[in-house]
């Protein structure tokens, strides 16, 4: 992992980035940055946009932070591992917690899917992109997740890639290595998609469909039943660790 400043503030920013650019700040950013952190001009902070790297930038400003000058490049430009979260959506807090762990293990598309038993029915998808631009400026990632409006399961399954491999978190399927079985794989060079279904699990009917799909493995995590926003992030872990970019292979 390269060396990361987890001291300087992160901020994204929705303009293009380059050696001399300048930034306007939103009202909001201004105000983290002159009452919340105390920051004044002169002082730096690094910024993200997704697209150009990660930059330094000082603040301008004469009563409060307007602007950022943009210095000198932290970082380039990376790429998130190919892989997409599918999953049926939660109530509120825990969506939110689902949605910045989701990030930080590194999913490069979050997919919210409507089933039989989905606890909500209309999902706020301004807030989970909000989510991942915090969960992002926290932890040091420069690829912003793409966040794509609900959709029925089988809507879904219609128009996903057949070349990519779904990995079907199962709560019947049978308890084995899950790592062995992801390593075992070799259907995973078109991309990943993870799905984690509804806590009332999958109707029969929805399991039947998913079972008839091409490069689908089923998958158990565990001996025990686990929370929906618990189960994402024990997946996430389990496909980075045996088929992302967590390096083994």
């Amino acid at each position: 992992m390269p060396e990361l400043d987890f001291r300087s503030p992160r901020l994204f920013v929705d303009a293009p980035l380059g050696a001399g650019a300048t930034v306007s700040l939103e009202r909001d950013q201004s105000n983290y940055l002159g009452n919340v952190l105390r920051l004044a001009a002169g002082d730096a902070v690094l910024v993200f946009n997704g697209r150009d790297g990660e930059w330094r930038a000082e603040i301008s400003g004469r009563k409060r932070a307007d602007t950022l000058t943009i210095t000198t490049q932290t970082r380039p430009q990376d790429r998130l591992p190919d892989v997409t979260y599918v999953f049926a959506p939660l109530k509120h807090a825990r969506l939110d917690y689902m949605v910045q762990k989701a990030i930080e293990m590194g999913a490069a598309r979050l997919v919210p899917v409507l089933t039989r038993f989905t606890q909500v029915s209309r999902v706020n998808s301004e807030r989970m992109r909000a989510n991942v631009i915090e969960a992002a400026e926290q932890c040091g990632i420069i690829s912003l997740a793409e966040v794509a409006d609900p959709l029925p399961l089988e809507r879904f399954l219609a128009g996903r890639d057949p070349a990519r491999l779904l990995v079907f978190c199962d709560e019947a399927a049978e308890v084995a290595n899950p790592v062995q079985a992801l390593q075992a794989t070799t259907a995973a060079n078109g991309g990943i998609d993870v799905l984690i279904g509804p806590e009332g699990g999958f109707a029969e009917e929805e399991r039947e469909l998913l079972l008839r799909q091409p490069n689908i493995l089923r998958l158990a995590l565990g001996p025990r039943i686990l929370r929906a926003d618990t189960a994402a992030v024990a997946a996430l872990t389990l496909v980075q660790a045996a088929l992302g970019d967590w390096g083994i292979r």
